[in-house]
């Protein structure tokens, strides 16, 4: 049976089956709805044309039409982002890289891997095993989110604590710049001359041009890990190990937080062991030489202890510490047996102040009739508050955003930041100017502006502008009959 062709009539799509071909384009209004959405609740966001490119030479393909039309345009890769970094606005062409999956090359000898955006983050460590080497940044979403989302966003993990964000393992990326020019940042072989353009990409949140290829750094499997799981009948006494561990010398690989209500939705799946009666659970992990480690216990152990932790636990074998990190890793989405929705925050504050503005967090949740889920990485003070509501019920989404607000200004008033991996996106540009001046705002937008002078990639992200998402929508409206 012949497949039916499409009768196109827009000249946008028409260039871009050309560039591309007519079954990777397409119009259709359940694609449009599904690529309007990512991982966050941020509204108002509408997709123009999705295109699906498979290398280089074809998003530049996508981004040269979208100038030749006068149209935005937006890089979207599994849309896992909590901060609406990837929700279009004013119906742009949508370059989606999720077809860009191929692991273009691994040199073990340099420990560099050159890959392509839409490969999934736990893909690339699965295809490394044997090899003594994996790939460090390992954000909560690492079995559905992409290298290249993981540089957009300047992403981080659990076990960014000891071995650094996303931007300590880039070491060259291929870059389609907002006039579809090709240019290569950074370098595999030592440090690149001239400024580090390569730093500034990482974490631009797709406003600066389209990552195509990526050359990671890979980082050596340590020779001994020992995982801890403390428990605790107060959460502030876990807050406050946490500094005093940080204090003593002692950097874990990872160090993280949970509160007895993410505690009680997980357990059941992941059967970690984890203590239903606990208040807090604080997942410790060291690792490096063996004698080296076993110091690094002792001394965990016994900050702990007299923090009042009721118990001490260390994984005995492999099996035992994938069950732990499974019930951490499993957090976002265990929490949807007891709600439908979240909103979840991603300020981060000094970690002498942890114990205390997580007790506001509660005491705004509890103003709000709201049930709040502490999760954290908590040994950079990386605060991931989950807000557990039903969107269905009236009124509750707002009373959402306004205990999300507060949750902001009180870390900003802490000492904190806005964002520790998770972008500005929409979600965050509102409060751009509570951290930065002015004066900062102008510099940030120049150097925006040195890249796309025409606003075209990503725009009306991060930056604070005039009008929301949802205004810029509203104020071009597409003809019913385009929604096909």
């Amino acid at each position: 049976m012949r497949k039916r062709q499409r009768k196109v009539k827009d000249p946008l799509l028409i260039s871009l089956i050309e560039a591309l071909s007519e079954d990777r384009v397409t119009d259709g209004a359940s694609a449009r709805r599904i690529y309007s959405k990512d991982g966050s609740v941020m509204e108002g966001g509408r997709a123009g044309i999705i295109c699906f490119p498979e290398d280089t030479s074809e998003v530049a393909k996508c981004v040269s039409i979208a100038n030749e039309h006068d149209r935005e345009f937006v890089t979207r890769g599994a849309g896992t982002g909590l901060a609406g970094g990837s929700v279009p606005c004013n119906d742009p062409i949508m370059i989606v890289t999720t077809r860009m999956n191929k692991i273009i090359d691994v040199d073990l000898e340099k420990r560099i891997a050159w890959v392509q955006p839409g490969v999934v983050n736990l893909d690339l460590s699965n295809s490394l095993k044997g090899t003594g080497l994996h790939f460090a940044p390992d954000p909560s979403s690492q079995q559905a989110c992409t290298i290249g989302g993981n540089v957009a966003n300047n992403s981080g993990g659990p076990h960014c604590l000891a071995y650094g964000v996303t931007n300590s393992h880039v070491a060259a990326l291929e870059v389609v710049l907002p006039d579809a020019s090709i240019v290569q940042m950074g370098s595999t072989e030592g440090e690149a001359c001239g400024y580090d353009l390569r730093g500034v990409f990482v974490g631009g949140e797709g406003t600066l041009g389209v990552a195509t290829q990526i050359a990671v750094r890979l980082t050596e499997d340590p020779p001994e890990i020992a995982t801890l799981l403390l428990d605790f009948s107060k959460i502030t006494d876990a807050a406050e190990t946490v500094s005093q561990i940080i204090a003593n010398g002692v950097l874990p690989a990872a160090l993280e937080l949970m509160d007895r209500n993410v505690v009680a939705a997980v357990e059941p799946f992941a059967k970690a062991g984890y203590p239903l009666d606990a208040e807090a659970v604080l997942i410790a992990e060291v690792d490096g030489l063996p004698d080296g480690v076993a110091q690094e216990v002792d001394i965990i152990s016994e900050i702990a202890m007299n923090n009042g932790a009721r118990e001490v636990r260390i994984a005995l074998d492999q099996e035992e510490r994938e069950r732990i990190w499974k019930g951490r890793k499993s957090a976002f989405g265990a929490i949807a047996k007891i709600k439908p929705d979240y909103y979840l925050h991603d300020t981060v504050i000094p970690r002498g102040r942890l114990a205390e503005v997580v007790e506001k967090v509660y005491e705004i949740a509890e103003r709000y009739d709201l049930l709040v889920m502490n999760v954290f990485h908590a040994g950079d003070g990386n605060l991931h508050p989950l807000l557990v509501f039903d969107a269905r019920i009236p009124g509750t989404l707002e009373k959402v955003r306004q205990a999300g607000e507060e949750i902001v200004r009180i870390s900003l008033e802490a000492g904190g930041v806005l964002s520790g991996e998770h972008g500005i996106g929409l979600e965050k540009q509102r409060f751009m100017s509570q951290q930065f001046s002015e004066r900062d705002l102008e510099a940030q937008d120049a150097l925006r502006r040195s890249f796309d002078p025409d606003n075209r990639s990503n725009p009306h992200k991060v930056l604070p502008s005039g009008a929301s998402c949802g205004e810029l929508n509203s104020l071009n409206e597409i003809p019913e009959g385009i929604w096909v």
